[in-house]
């Protein structure tokens, strides 16, 4: 009888109810909500699921993302070797490579003026800086914390690493990608906050069409350009480049296909799953955290806010010819933020289409991104 029941107790000890925190239930109804947002509402599950999903995991079983050296076996938990790998800057720079293959830059290169609107959008980057430093962070975690502004997970991701911010590493990560999937529920009353309806039913002409040689250069210069004045950019900005041009050079089209698809949803996967098994509760639920998710609202609105501005300054530039929704996709999330322009745009005139256009300045927005980030690297000698 003492056997059955000390075997019983011995598998009792071993489920995780017994080691349950209420921060750890909290967690895991967060991780429901999210993985509800996902499935059932649609918001970015490519990205939200395999977040969830981590998120999920770590609280039930704190080990799986246990290190080597607290380990008893001396073997480190699966989820953290993943994460090695986002701490490495290894996935963050695959994803952009995959982000890479997958764009086209034809609308940017013929409307180079969308340089403007994505380099405007990133005015939420530094106001967020300078309001984390307020708010008592130092520096460089104000930094990394700053780039949530662009709405671009990777480059949260690699600058955090970069910084040696991987204690923030994971509410940075989250408040990133959860701010990209609530695209479509933030963006637009900013948008229309700072617009007239007869700003919003601006019809743009069709832009030029660009050549193949114009696809095939552009990497290549953006390249040569961006990392000789910030080499620190290189990871991101070359391996951004590199996949365009696999994409744009039509020689190497298994490569274009790999970068885009089956290593894209690899690197997702690895990358997502890494960065919710992040938040436990430990890690989580804390002040410093709330701090985050509420500085990278205020980067997200005021990047959004001075695109739009920045637009209406074109259009009165212009003479009417430039759509002040457009300056909205210059804060990232590709192409997410594109089409929300799109939408906004045709809400106040359905015949309105403003997505090609909207695409410059979301790609632009990409390369503003990592180019902010950079010059913090800079800005702290970090290489």
């Amino acid at each position: 009888m003492d056997y059955v029941t000390n075997t019983f107790g011995n598998l009792l000890q071993q489920t995780a109810f017994l080691n349950l925190t209420a921060g750890n239930l909290i967690m895991i109804g967060v991780a429901c909500v999210f993985l509800w947002l996902a499935i059932k509402k649609g918001f970015e599950p490519l990205l939200l699921v395999p977040i969830a999903f981590g998120m999920l995991l770590v609280n039930i079983y704190p080990d799986i993302m246990i290190a080597p050296e607290d380990a008893s076996n001396g073997t480190g938990g699966l989820l953290y070797y993943f994460f090695k790998l986002d701490e490495w800057s290894i996935l963050p720079s695959l994803i952009f490579m995959g982000v890479g293959a997958m764009t086209d830059f034809g609308p940017l290169i013929a409307n180079p003026k969308s340089f403007l609107l994505g380099a405007a959008a990133q005015f939420g980057i530094y106001t967020a800086y300078f309001i984390a430093i307020f708010m008592g962070f130092n520096d460089r975690a104000a930094a990394a914390i700053s780039i949530i502004g662009g709405a671009d997970g990777p480059t949260s991701i690699f600058l955090a690493g970069k910084l040696g911010q991987s204690g923030l590493m994971g509410p940075i990560a989250v408040a990133a990608y959860s701010y990209m999937a609530l695209v479509p529920i933030i963006q637009p009353p900013i948008m229309k906050l700072f617009t007239t309806k007869k700003e919003r039913e601006i019809k743009m002409e069709q832009l030029r069409p660009v050549s193949k040689l114009e696809k095939i250069l552009f990497p290549i210069i953006v390249t040569v350009v961006v990392c000789l004045i910030l080499p620190s950019t290189a990871p991101l900005v070359g391996m951004l480049m590199l996949g365009n041009l696999f994409k744009e050079s039509g020689v190497v089209g298994y490569l274009a296909e790999t970068a885009s698809n089956a290593m894209m949803y690899t690197v997702v996967i690895l990358l997502g799953t890494s960065v919710g098994a992040t938040t436990s509760a430990e890690a989580f639920l804390n002040a410093d955290t709330l701090k985050i998710v509420l500085l990278g609202l205020i980067a997200f609105a005021v990047g959004t806010a001075a695109g739009v501005l920045f637009g209406k300054l074109m259009c009165v530039a212009t003479g009417g010819k430039v759509n002040p929704l457009i300056g909205s996709a210059g804060v990232s999330a590709v192409p997410m933020a594109a089409r929300v322009s799109q939408k906004v745009g045709s809400e106040a005139d359905p015949t309105n289409f403003l997505l090609m256009h909207a695409m410059g300045p979301n790609v632009a927005g990409v390369i503003g991104t990592a180019v902010a980030a950079g010059t913090f690297m800079a800005i702290f000698g970090v290489k």
